[in-house]
């Protein structure tokens, strides 16, 4: 069949971008260098130009530098074109990367989306707002809870309340006098009334057993139940 037909050719697969752009920049490089040493010939022609004197020599030195200087314009011209080339492929790699970029974008986008779609069929708004009024009548319920638990037994309900701010303002007015006194109660502090028996010139009170006239000198008189001089028996058989 190959001889009757042919062999199928297996073609080469085209040259990217990449490939092109590194050959013409090896081609540019081979013209820099010829450029460059046209450069030194041309200097060179140019030091025996000053060191020949005017004649048929100077004018044949004059001829090959005009052809050496003839083919650094060639070359000069194929370095340009080939640079100009290579900016192109750079603008052509530059947009192809751009657009390689945007469809890995696209492709990245596209899976966000599809994930978020199936995301968002397990969440509902209604269910969260449902779970959301749920919490708040569970937290008024324990607020509720907390405030029984933590009322007073013992406080009767029919208590004036201005009765209760009069007892507050007196307690106050009384540790506000405790403050100024450094802190000494009132009914421990010294009694700063005057004393009405310094007034009267009072005698002090008797402090022993009195002695009377008549009775001799370190010797008692006796007294009766109720504190007064006992009656000598003999006074009274008389």
């Amino acid at each position: 069949m190959k001889r009757i037909f042919g062999a199928k050719n297996n073609k080469e697969p085209p040259p990217s971008i990449q490939d092109a752009s590194d050959r013409i920049n090896k081609r540019g490089e081979s013209v820099e260098d010829k450029v460059k040493r046209l450069d030194a010939e041309l200097c060179k022609y140019k030091d025996q130009i000053k060191r020949t004197r005017p004649g048929p020599a100077q004018e044949a030195i004059k001829a090959r530098a005009m052809r050496v200087l003839k083919q650094k314009k060639m070359y000069e011209g194929q370095r340009d074109m080939l640079y100009n080339q290579t900016f192109n492929l750079d603008q052509v790699s530059f947009a192809a990367e751009g657009l390689k970029d945007a469809q890995q974008t696209m492709t990245a986008l596209k899976s966000a989306n599809k994930e978020l779609k199936g995301m968002m069929k397990t969440v509902k708004i209604q269910d969260i707002d449902n779970l959301q009024d749920e919490m708040m009548d569970l937290m008024d319920v324990s607020s509720e809870i907390q405030e029984t638990l933590g009322r007073s037994y013992n406080v009767p309900d029919d208590i004036d309340e201005d009765d209760l701010m009069g007892e507050l303002d007196a307690l106050e007015a009384d540790m506000g006098n405790e403050t100024e006194t450094d802190g000494v109660p009132s009914y421990l502090q010294p009694d700063t009334e005057p004393d009405l028996d310094e007034g009267l010139d009072l005698p002090p009170p008797p402090t022993g057993r009195t002695q009377t006239t008549g009775t001799q000198p370190g010797r008692a008189q006796a007294e009766d139940e109720w504190g007064l001089p006992a009656v000598p028996r003999a006074s009274l058989r008389g």
